[in-house]
């Protein structure tokens, strides 16, 4: 371009020194300056189509790898999740097993609690029954005779 620029500005010298200049010349190199201008701009969109091919390449890895990564997370979520919910089991069983332990305590407490009133019952009625017979030979003792 630079040549075709410096080959315009010579003939336009010679334009303006020269009567006999042939304008044809100009049209020449003006048609130069078409051809030239033709091949810039199809390299410039060559050069375009390839950049735009190469961030094309470089989206569809983006994609992927981000792809990768959200199945990496969700594989990771899913161990996770997993691992809480065996945990989870786990504790409940083991709340569970607790708790019934709890219950079996509870209804020997209770059994044990039964019995012991009813002997502490069955004590203070055989106190009772002995006081009640003490009582009626301490009073048949001490009869006052009828004479």
């Amino acid at each position: 371009m630079e040549a075709l620029i410096h080959h315009f500005t010579l003939l336009s010298d010679q334009a303006l020194v020269d009567k006999t200049f042939d304008p044809s010349r100009i049209e020449d190199l003006m048609r130069l300056f078409e051809v030239d201008s033709y091949k810039a701009w199809a390299a410039l969109e060559s050069e375009q189509q390839q950049e735009l091919e190469e961030a094309e390449d470089s989206l569809r890895e983006a994609e992927l790898e981000l792809d990768r990564d959200m199945e990496w997370g969700m594989e990771e979520y899913r161990r996770t999740l997993e691992e809480m919910e065996r945990m989870e089991a786990a504790e409940l069983k083991e709340l569970e097993e607790k708790a019934e332990t709890a219950r079996r305590t509870g209804n020997l407490m209770e059994k044990a609690a039964t019995i012991a009133a009813k002997r502490h019952i069955a004590a203070a009625m055989g106190s009772a029954a002995a006081s009640m017979r003490s009582a009626w030979k301490t009073a048949a003792g001490n009869k006052v005779h009828p004479s």
